[in-house]
């Protein structure tokens, strides 16, 4: 495990329980985004991929039970949701929900200016130029194949599921975090929807090349167009095994069932 670099985000012995459960979900996870690289998490159904994803975010159903999530020197865990946005967090939702009567544009815009956003000041001393804000959501609207007219449509009402993802990843392109998860962001695309958001995110990372990824997925498919460094395999809630790409490709040949014996026995 890399350490020793505040812009790394680190994770030690992490227990996770959903609020008002007696169920231990992630059972110690160590592992460390490190900046500039992409991380690939696999696992099947249930193994706490997206209980990782959410509780890394601030999602108030998830009670941490033990361990600590280091960033910028902070203890991540510490903050409300908001709060670790601000400090260059981002999640790209595996369902991201529907906001009648506001606007993609009008969202946006209020999402990055709580990002500049400083104590004290008038919002107004803060807040984007209009027109800088347009210049910049034209720009990365067209990097996402997305028609203008998109912008005036109410958030995710009515949105098909590549047009929900890519309109996270413009979220991801506007805000410009440092560390970005991404859970199972290719859940339901078809393969021309995939190439598009998998595209943006690409080239948000080279514009952006001391960015940390996170990619959550159950398949390997997503990692031919976003090429992590690192593969770790979460099962049961703990990360039982760790590798290059080629252990991606593995997976997809070969299942999960393999890693199953090795780490837990033959267990039926």
């Amino acid at each position: 495990m890399a350490n020793g670099n505040s812009n790394n985000l680190e994770i030690r012995d992490l227990h996770v329980q959903i609020e008002g459960e007696d169920k231990e979900i992630l059972k110690g996870i160590n592992l460390t985004v490190e900046a500039g690289k992409i991380h690939a998490i696999m696992g099947p159904n249930g193994s706490g991929k997206s209980t990782l994803a959410y509780t890394l975010a601030g999602h108030p159903r998830y009670e941490v039970t033990e361990g600590e999530v280091l960033y910028h020197g902070e203890n991540v865990l510490d903050l409300e949701a908001d709060e670790r946005s601000k400090l260059g967090i981002f999640l790209a939702f595996q369902y991201p929900v529907a906001v009648a009567g506001v606007t993609v544009a009008n969202f946006l815009r209020a999402a990055i200016n709580a990002h500049r956003g400083e104590e004290g000041k008038d919002r107004r001393q803060t807040a984007i130029p209009v027109a800088e804000f347009r210049k910049q959501l034209n720009e990365r609207m067209k990097m996402l194949d997305m028609a203008p007219e998109f912008a005036r449509r109410y958030l995710n009402e009515g949105f098909s599921g590549g047009e929900k993802k890519r309109l996270e990843i413009l979220q991801m392109a506007m805000l410009k975090p440092s560390i970005a998860l991404m859970d199972e962001t290719d859940s339901g695309l078809d393969i021309d929807a995939l190439r598009i958001v998998a595209n943006g995110v690409n080239t948000i990372k080279q514009q952006n090349p001391e960015m940390g990824v996170l990619v959550i997925t159950h398949y390997q498919r997503l990692l031919d167009y976003i090429k992590p460094d690192v593969v770790h395999v979460l099962m049961d809630g703990q990360i039982v095994r760790e590798g290059g790409p080629e252990l991606a490709l593995e997976l997809e040949e070969k299942g999960y069932d393999w890693i199953r014996e090795e780490v837990f026995g033959n267990v039926s």
